[in-house]
């Protein structure tokens, strides 16, 4: 599967260039699963002259499509968890597994450190794909999420397609020597959404059965 997911970003990266770039890691950054470190190292190895014998795109071009695309991506998952926001969490914040009274702690948190945050967040794989909902659902300052948004992604995109155009066509060499750190950052999340889950859950329903038993109350009254 992963090797046809590869074989669809090359090849589309392969015929459209910076528009493919640019779209590519828009969804990467909206919270669709598609590798970023194929998508940029690919265009970057593109820009290398030892690629096809000619340079076919550019290192800034390909680093600038991609930065714009990782902020727009950005944009929409923070919209979505905006407009979503506390009746979103109020509605479903027990399948999430969300207490009540996080949601506040969450705004308060992205208010102290949500700029160091989402800088850090954006510089690492797999977690910076779905650092922009939570906060957009905090409300964080929307330029304020659009700087660091920026300033982290800048040096993860151009690192990678200057490693693919440094590599040229064995770019996925490099490919599979960042491979480990990402599976072994995604097996970390699973392990510890697993170990989360496990201990919330019955928190989580004792507390909104507590809530709506005191909605419940109030409306008789």
């Amino acid at each position: 599967m992963l090797d046809t997911l590869t074989e669809f970003i090359t090849g589309t990266v392969a015929d459209y260039g910076y528009l493919a770039v640019f779209l590519l890691m828009t969804l990467e950054s909206a919270c669709i699963p598609i590798p970023s470190e194929v998508t940029m190292l690919f265009g970057g190895a593109l820009a290398s002259a030892a690629f096809a014998g000619d340079a076919q795109l550019s290192l800034f071009g390909v680093t600038a499509a991609g930065v714009l695309g990782n902020v727009l991506g950005s944009w929409l998952a923070y919209w979505v968890g905006a407009w979503g926001g506390r009746p979103l969490v109020d509605r479903y914040g027990r399948y999430l597994l969300i207490r009540p009274h996080e949601v506040d702690k969450a705004h308060a948190w992205f208010e102290r450190r949500g700029e160091l945050t989402v800088f850090v967040s954006r510089l690492l794989p797999v977690i910076r794909t779905f650092i922009s909902l939570p906060a957009g659902i905090a409300r964080m300052p929307f330029w304020r999420f659009t700087l660091y948004t920026t300033l982290g992604c800048v040096p993860f995109v151009f690192l990678l397609a200057l490693g693919g155009r440094l590599a040229g066509e064995h770019w996925e060499t490099v490919r599979h020597v960042l491979e480990p750190a990402s599976w072994a950052i995604a097996i970390a999340l699973i392990v510890l959404l697993v170990v989360f889950v496990r201990r919330r859950w019955r928190l989580v329903r004792a507390e909104y059965a507590a809530l709506d038993a005191v909605r419940e109350e109030g409306a008789t009254e």
